[in-house]
């Protein structure tokens, strides 16, 4: 088995309902339906933390390739193979390379915003909300380039498209979860997206995974990453 509990390396398992459970880093104590196999737990914003280096990373990127500077924060010692830091991470790649298309906004606001929100998603929303994060964080992408609001007409209609976009195509794959696959796939739907609706167009590269060796629950050929099917 490969690393998933951060305090003593050990399997995760997912409960029925929730308990109350202290953080094993900052003794929050809080309901959750995720400890390890050991009883050991640890929050969301534990898991997070380092997440706003991200800031930095896209101030200086120049790539158009959403794909790219997601591997980038993929590569950054805050981010595990799994965790919610992808809500985040899927809509800052998304913002940075938006920008770097073309795309008019204030980038350091919008990263900030995009932290703010995604931050909100917690882990295991996937499979107990039935929503993914990373394609939430698509959705919020949009909300934020298009400004959407409750009262928003058009933009609120777009945002609703776009997570519906990526979380069809995470479905359409299946279980168990897979936060690299999740993400990419929804990052490529996000391309699609905004070359139709919004006359911008970000690099959509072929993607072969280079992270399966470190998930303990990949899906192998049935991923549509794999190795095995480039």
């Amino acid at each position: 088995m490969k690393d998933e509990c951060l305090i003593c390396k050990a399997p995760l398992e997912y409960l029925e309902k929730d308990i109350l459970m202290e953080c094993e880093i900052c003794h929050k104590k809080e309901n959750s339906k995720t400890k390890c196999i050991n009883g050991h737990y640890v929050c969301n914003d534990c898991h997070t933390q380092g997440l706003d280096t991200i800031i930095g990373l896209c101030m200086k990127e120049t790539s158009k390739n959403p794909i790219a500077i997601v591997e980038k924060m993929m590569a950054l010692p805050f981010c595990h193979m799994h965790g919610p830091e992808h809500h985040v991470m899927v809509g800052g790649a998304l913002l940075t390379a938006y920008q770097n298309a073309g795309g008019d906004i204030d980038l350091r606001s919008a990263l900030t915003e995009m932290i703010n929100r995604g931050q909100r998603v917690p882990g295991g929303a996937c499979g107990f909300w039935g929503a993914c994060g990373a394609g939430i964080s698509s959705g919020m992408f949009i909300s934020i380039i298009s400004k959407s609001t409750p009262l928003a007409k058009e933009p609120f209609a777009l945002s609703h498209k776009m997570t519906a976009a990526s979380l069809q195509k995470i479905g359409e794959i299946g279980g168990p979860r897979c936060c690299k696959r999740d993400s990419f796939l929804s990052i490529l739907s996000a391309v699609d997206f905004v070359k139709a609706h919004f006359d911008i167009e970000m690099e959509k590269p072929e993607i072969v995974c280079g992270f399966s060796s470190r998930n303990n629950q990949c899906i192998g050929k049935r991923c549509p990453f794999s190795k095995a099917n480039h």
